[in-house]
């Protein structure tokens, strides 16, 4: 029996929406164009600046690598509506422009652009975790584990992991193997390959034109604050308090994409920096809309705009949420796990195959 939530009501209308979508999803070319030269060409600019201005002084040079990241994230953004055909007509089009642009954001695109429809066709599964998500155990998981593997799984969840030390880890290392899909065929082995060729020669060239350690002291601090960022906008996008988790059968994808996924309401300069994705209820609704086209979709279609608003202050909150309440119907702290006489229900020990490997991971 699928359970109720306070929304449903909304879900008939939506339905209808849904099929309204589609005429949004058509491509400009020129558009799309335009936006790859005024996301780029700023940043190769900001990048030789940054080089430029190191005899002013590194630090004065440095404050430009935080618009030089936010352009970095935009770049990846380009890449992600590529990677599901939005970008332009031609589905070659979108693959080689994604493919040029993973070199710089150091993201394999065809083995990321599988994950990532995995990701699209799962999210908010309880069953399917595992391949493009953010790992995430219930409250009775969580109990159910060993001392040491809560402890994992408590750093694993730290602020100082999840925005720092992961995102480096994942951009720098994790994607240069096809870890999730180590068994899934020759072509996530060779888009990750032939990735980390192409990034050794750029890299590489670039080393020799500028010298090794001017070259990492541009490109390093451009790297790690682009990929936090990057990890920040997709944790607030899933990691809400009242997102939707739900197991194979009450399951459903337009639940998931509406109630599950945020509509991160942001300032206008850290919406342009991010390319409209924090309309990602939408984006999963109807995920061939280029993101150009996203503000578009919430003027026409303002009962969307309304629904899973998250401000920015808002979504700080969302750090502590960590794992979710089946009983509740919501992510909560550990704050709250520590609690139990706030719990309705008797928690048993359970373990299960899902909550071994997220904590083992």
């Amino acid at each position: 029996m699928q359970h109720e939530r306070s929304h449903d009501s909304d879900t008939p209308d939506i339905r209808l929406s849904i099929r309204d979508l589609a005429r949004y999803r058509e491509p400009s070319a020129a558009r799309s164009v335009f936006e790859l030269i005024v996301t780029a060409v700023p940043f190769v600019l900001l990048w030789a600046l940054i080089w430029v201005l190191f005899d002013a002084g590194y630090w004065i040079a440095l404050l430009l690598a935080i618009p030089a990241a936010g352009l970095l994230v935009r770049l990846f953004m380009i890449q992600h509506d590529c990677g599901h055909g939005s970008f332009f007509r031609r589905r070659a089009a979108n693959d080689w422009v994604g493919r040029a642009i993973s070199v710089v954001t150091l993201t394999p695109y065809d083995f990321w652009r599988r994950s990532h429809a995995i990701h699209h066709a799962s999210s908010g599964n309880l069953d399917q975790r595992g391949i493009g998500d953010i790992d995430t155990l219930t409250v009775r998981e969580y109990l159910a584990l060993s001392r040491w593997r809560q402890f994992v799984y408590r750093m694993y969840r730290h602020p100082l992991v999840m925005f720092g030390i992961g995102p480096a880890y994942v951009f720098i290392w994790r994607f240069r193997l096809p870890f999730t899909l180590m068994r899934a065929g020759w072509q996530p082995w060779l888009s990750t390959m032939a990735t980390n060729a192409a990034i050794a020669t750029l890299f590489g060239a670039m080393m020799w034109l500028v010298g090794a350690g001017s070259f990492l002291a541009v490109q390093l601090p451009i790297t790690l604050l682009a990929s936090s960022a990057g990890v920040w906008l997709f944790y607030v996008q899933h990691q809400f308090e009242d997102t939707v988790w739900e197991h194979g059968d009450d399951w459903t994808f337009q639940e998931a994409a509406l109630h599950g996924s945020s509509h991160y309401v942001l300032p206008p300069v850290l919406r342009w920096f991010s390319a409209n994705i924090g309309a990602h209820h939408i984006h999963h609704l109807a995920s061939r809309i280029p993101f150009y086209r996203l503000p578009q979709v919430l003027r026409d279609h303002p009962q969307l705009a309304a629904i899973g608003r998250l401000t920015l202050l808002e979504s700080f909150r969302c750090v502590r949420m960590v794992l979710w309440d089946e009983s509740r119907r919501h992510l909560v702290s550990f704050t709250r796990v520590r609690a139990r006489d706030a719990w309705p229900l008797q928690l048993k020990p359970q373990r299960n195959a899902t909550a071994q490997a997220s904590a083992g991971d």
